[in-house]
């Protein structure tokens, strides 16, 4: 009788061990991956956003896909296409630059101009729910090309060839 009081307590220990969040997703976020690039300068980039809903999380892909775009760069989804290179290759430029590119990604702001949502195809938007927020993968088209003429108009990256 007292093997079987064991067993039953392990083994209901052992049921509600999976119990609970599921910690281990609540920080990961995927790279964003490039998914083309099309002749007139334009990319498109598949984001991936924490957001509560969906109004905020298509906002914020297309910020974030504009701000890889300059900053950081986008990795390439296939094998056969080259990585997208950042447009700003100065570590410091988002310090040195910190009141531009705080008017510059503003809520409504000029970066609004570069970068627009793709249309509504199956498997171009996926949704998962993690407790408060869902993680939504989002495809952006991004205006490199257009970007690329305003960072150095407004004397942001140089000009003269080099990107």
């Amino acid at each position: 009788m007292k093997r079987f009081s064991i067993i039953l307590a392990v083994l209901a220990m052992l049921s509600f061990a999976g119990c609970g969040p599921k910690r281990s997703q609540a920080f990961y976020t995927a790279p964003s991956q490039l998914i083309s690039a099309n002749y007139d300068g334009t990319y498109v980039i598949r984001v991936q956003v924490r957001a509560r809903n969906a109004a905020i999380a298509f906002t914020d892909a297309q910020r974030k896909a504009v701000e890889e775009v300059i900053f950081s760069g986008v990795k390439s989804a296939t094998d056969g296409q080259p990585d997208l290179k950042p447009l700003c290759f100065d570590m410091n430029a988002r310090e040195k630059n910190e009141q531009y590119f705080r008017a510059f990604f503003q809520d409504n702001g000029p970066w609004t101009r570069y970068a627009g949502l793709m249309d509504k195809r199956l498997g171009t938007t996926r949704y998962q729910r993690t407790g408060m927020q869902s993680v939504t993968t989002i495809t952006v088209s991004v205006d490199r090309d257009a970007l690329r003429d305003r960072l150095i108009n407004d004397g942001i990256i140089p000009g003269g060839g080099r990107y």
